[in-house]
């Protein structure tokens, strides 16, 4: 059990500490083997040069592992911790050049396959001290407890308690009764047997001193969302090649990683509330990146930490808002569509109506853009196509809304009362526009037919303003120069 808690984290004080309890509870019986195994005239000294000193040594290991491990070391004076657990070291000494015979026994008989001791009163003394020493690790487990933040470290506590309770049960039924050669010497000596039973069973029921850095280390550098195991003061304990190549090391290193998730996740942990699938925006050099949080809170070296997973969805919200776009929108010239140049069309004549104002529609035909097609490729079709609906919505801003309605048709509207002087400039700005683009495609036939409505002088609802304005832009198109002239209805 030594070893094994030695090398879960060899680095970590509690680790080493419980270590060497079990060694000193080993040593306890190795000495009773040695001492079984020899003469019987060597039995005093082996008690009082090992069996008494390993027993001076074992509570001061104990009260430190325990102050160290529920963190109430943190409040004792710097000047006297930890040294003053270790000063029954100077027992041991007293013990080993003195014989110690007020601390153990002095006087052993044989009896049967046993050297059994003869219980004095330094026996008795020694027996009363770790009794009294058991009952002060119950205090201390129970102040713990009453500061303990979750559940969980409270069953700890209960658990490790209960142990304690056990052994000390155990010393008074076995260390103050003398049962002859019934039992083997020092009976009490089992207690720490129970002892171990409880912590190792708390151990494996909580992950107590938990070795997490080999138990699921193959799942933490393998999985491809990134991981980050976190202090909650936001250092940044652990974080898996996923974490370093999204996030970088620079944000991995910084002194607080939860500023970099935001104030709202931020104040989340802070609290200590779970979190699932919290979306966040973060700005990770120059980019920025949509993220969906999880987290929740392990114990790693008897400290919360928070541990939480982050996935990457920014390319995921941009095929998303590339769906709920196009919905809307057309995908060449990234305009609004018919349906929803109608349903702002309509809501644009409710409010002229309430305001008492005018508004202009634009109907807009690409004349012979099939010659264009035709003789320099659907591409420059298209790019034709991109570039008047660049102009078209220009001619709409601000305040107005051009659309797509299909092909090389396109649409728009102007409100606010626009003059006939306004309407005029905007179709002249829009076909000289569209002829400096034309030019260098040389001398050609494509132009541009547009017929105008206004509201309420040409009608009150959408689809009436649209059939007058479509009537004017094909009177012009039958008209002898449909590329350069402009008819107004």
């Amino acid at each position: 059990m030594a070893t094994d808690v030695l090398l879960r984290n060899k680095r970590k004080p509690e680790h080493i500490l419980l270590s060497l309890i079990c060694l000193c509870y080993l040593l306890l019986f190795a000495e009773e083997y040695v001492r079984n195994q020899v003469s019987v005239e060597y039995s005093p000294e082996l008690s009082s040069g090992w069996l008494s000193s390993v027993g001076i040594v074992i509570p001061g290991l104990c009260f430190h592992f325990l102050l160290k491990f529920t963190r109430l070391d943190a409040k004792m004076p710097r000047l006297i911790y930890p040294y003053v657990f270790y000063l029954p070291l100077v027992f041991v000494i007293i013990n080993l050049a003195t014989g110690a015979d007020m601390i153990s026994a002095q006087q052993f008989v044989q009896l049967g396959m046993w050297k059994m001791p003869v219980y004095n009163a330094g026996y008795y003394i020694a027996m009363t001290a770790s009794v009294a020493t058991d009952l002060l690790i119950i205090l201390l487990l129970r102040f713990a407890k009453a500061k303990a933040d979750t559940a969980e470290q409270k069953s700890i506590y209960n658990l490790l308690m209960i142990g304690i309770v056990a052994a000390v049960l155990w010393h008074a039924a076995f260390g103050y009764i003398d049962y002859g050669n019934k039992l083997p010497p020092y009976p009490y000596l089992y207690s720490g047997i129970i002892w171990c039973y409880f912590l190792r069973h708390t151990m494996r029921k909580h992950d107590f001193l938990n070795l997490y850095d080999k138990r699921y280390e193959k799942l933490f550098h393998m999985n491809p969302d990134p991981i980050v195991l976190a202090g909650l003061n936001g250092t940044v304990k652990e974080a898996n090649p996923g974490a370093t190549d999204l996030l970088g090391p620079g944000s991995i290193r910084s002194a607080s990683f939860f500023d970099l998730l935001g104030s709202r996740i931020h104040a989340d942990i802070q609290a200590k509330q779970v979190i699932r699938q919290e979306e966040t925006e973060i700005l990770i050099e120059g980019q920025r990146h949509t993220l969906l949080v999880d987290a929740d809170y392990v114990w790693v070296d008897n400290e919360q930490h928070v541990l939480l997973i982050l996935r990457d969805i920014t390319m995921q919200k941009q095929y998303q808002e590339e769906i709920r776009f196009l919905a809307f929108h057309d995908p060449l010239t990234r305009l609004p569509n018919r349906r929803y140049f109608h349903e702002k069309l309509d809501k644009a004549l409710r409010e002229a109506q309430r305001s008492g104002e005018t508004l202009a529609l634009f109907l807009i035909d690409l004349d012979k853009i099939k010659w264009l097609n035709d003789t320099l490729g659907h591409l420059a079709g298209d790019e034709l196509l991109q570039e008047a609906a660049r102009i078209i919505q220009i001619a709409a801003s601000p305040g107005g809304m051009a659309a797509r309605m299909g092909g090389d048709e396109f649409i728009m509207f102007v409100p606010h009362s626009p003059s006939e002087k306004e309407v005029q400039r905007i179709l002249n700005q829009m076909r000289l526009s569209l002829l400096q683009f034309l030019s260098k495609y040389g001398d050609n036939p494509v132009g541009m037919s547009i017929g105008v409505s206004y509201y309420p002088a040409d009608g009150r609802d959408g689809q009436a303003l649209i059939n007058i304005a479509d009537h004017a832009m094909y009177e012009m198109k039958r008209s002898r120069k449909p590329s350069p002239d402009i008819v107004l209805s």
